[in-house]
């Protein structure tokens, strides 16, 4: 028997609401802090993101889902939004547009990881880029669209994790600190962090091997290495930060797992989803869209996983607001009472009422079970003796109680009652 492939779900209709309630949210947040909507490719060029993503990391080395087309070109279904957008930025001349430029998407991601609660390989984010300001207030207001949303949603026990991982000028240094520390300790750490210290040394810091945890709470701090300039984007963050009264932590081990990060890094914690605690992580990025072959041009932004929302609503009891059923089920006796209900039904819904049509002639006890199940407010009966009298049976579903309504009055009587 067929079934989803691993790493993949169906969301079925009763995990609609949760999403509907994330999404609706989101474009609400969006337009409030004046962020268009962009929809990229779900597939790039594979070396779109072997450049923008960086090699030694473990999207790139692990997790891309490539192949090649029948055209013989590599092709890799999108791991990140962030590229994508930024490629987008360069082929479309968004650098001749008011700066800066605020976008955001939301769609499925794809990275063959291993699955657990709230990851999937292919899963849903929602991304957000500001590109073409350096402000240390942009980085702030990326950060309170994360705030807000989750705010929003009714989240509490949140924490915000945030970092410097510096720039191009100064991390060299720190990189050579973080690799003469470990030197000592490369025989004690785990294989991966062998690997990373020879192709990315960030990387150890962010290890979950529990064999490191010791030597990573040990090695040097990146912020005690920032040049002038990053010391000072850093310090001016926190001071908005603290301006607006936002919490956070000083987390010296966040690095995150991509190349293109420079400067402010972040990412919010929620407990009861598992073992990755992250709901959303992002930052600077600086460098990327030069990397890309574009003009140097600064950006921030981040992305949240809207599985592990869901996850995180259904752990704190938040129920999503749900639409419920249609009001009204039509039920029917006779070929000539079926042709008034398929005429009926028509009419509520062209006038923007919600109806169910039973279909299959069955009897009406199974028709009104149908609507027992169904969660109608009103059964609309037609039958032999409301068409003779032009007629409409209403029976309440809440007390059973029955009334004859006049066709030529019911549409009126239906608007009162559900518009």
């Amino acid at each position: 028997m067929y079934q989803a492939p691993r790493g993949t779900q169906d969301i079925l209709p009763a995990d609609q609401p949760y999403w509907r309630t994330i999404l609706q949210t989101v474009e609400r947040l969006a337009q409030t802090y004046g962020y268009a909507r962009i929809d990229t490719p779900i597939f790039e060029d594979t070396s779109l993101f072997e450049r923008g993503v960086g090699g030694g990391t473990d999207i790139v080395d692990k997790e891309m889902y490539s192949f090649e087309d029948k055209g013989g070109t590599p092709i890799t279904l999108r791991p990140e939004f962030t590229a994508g957008v930024m490629r987008a930025y360069i082929e479309h001349g968004m650098r001749t547009w008011p700066q800066p430029v605020k976008l955001y998407s939301t769609g499925p991601i794809f990275r063959y990881e291993r699955p657990q609660a709230g990851r999937f390989r292919q899963h849903h984010q929602f991304n957000v880029e500001a590109i073409g300001a350096q402000d240390p207030a942009l980085d702030l207001e990326i950060m309170s669209v994360a705030w807000q949303l989750y705010t929003e949603l009714g989240f509490g026990g949140l924490s915000f994790q945030l970092n410097s991982t510096g720039c191009p000028q100064c991390r060299p240094a720190y990189l050579h600190a973080l690799k003469a520390y470990y030197q000592p300790h490369e025989s004690a750490v785990c294989d991966d962090c062998r690997r990373r210290l020879q192709r990315n040394p960030l990387r150890v810091l962010d290890c979950k091997k529990e064999s490191c945890q010791a030597i990573i709470a040990g090695s040097p701090h990146i912020i005690d290495y920032l040049c002038a300039e990053c010391a000072e984007h850093f310090s001016r963050l926190r001071h908005y930060l603290d301006l607006l009264g936002r919490p956070y932590e000083l987390n010296h081990r966040l690095v995150r797992g991509l190349d293109y990060y420079t400067k402010t890094v972040f990412e919010v914690w929620a407990s009861g989803i598992g073992a990755q605690n992250a709901l959303c992580g992002g930052g600077r990025y600086d460098g990327l869209v030069e990397e890309l072959g574009g003009p140097p041009t600064p950006g921030v932004g981040f992305a949240s996983g809207l599985e592990r929302i869901v996850l995180l609503m259904k752990a704190q009891d938040i129920e999503p607001e749900s639409l419920g059923p249609a009001p009204f089920l039509l039920a029917y006796q006779g070929a000539e009472a079926k042709d008034s209900a398929v005429r009926l039904v028509n009419e509520l819904r062209a006038g923007g009422m919600g109806a169910i049509l039973t279909f299959g002639d069955r009897s009406m006890k199974a028709q009104l079970r149908q609507a027992n199940r169904s969660g109608v407010r009103f059964v609309l009966i037609i039958g032999p003796d409301e068409l003779a009298e032009a007629q409409i049976t209403v029976r309440d579903m809440a007390g059973g109680a029955q009334q004859r309504i006049a066709r030529a009055d019911f549409f009126a009587w239906a608007k009162e009652r559900v518009l």
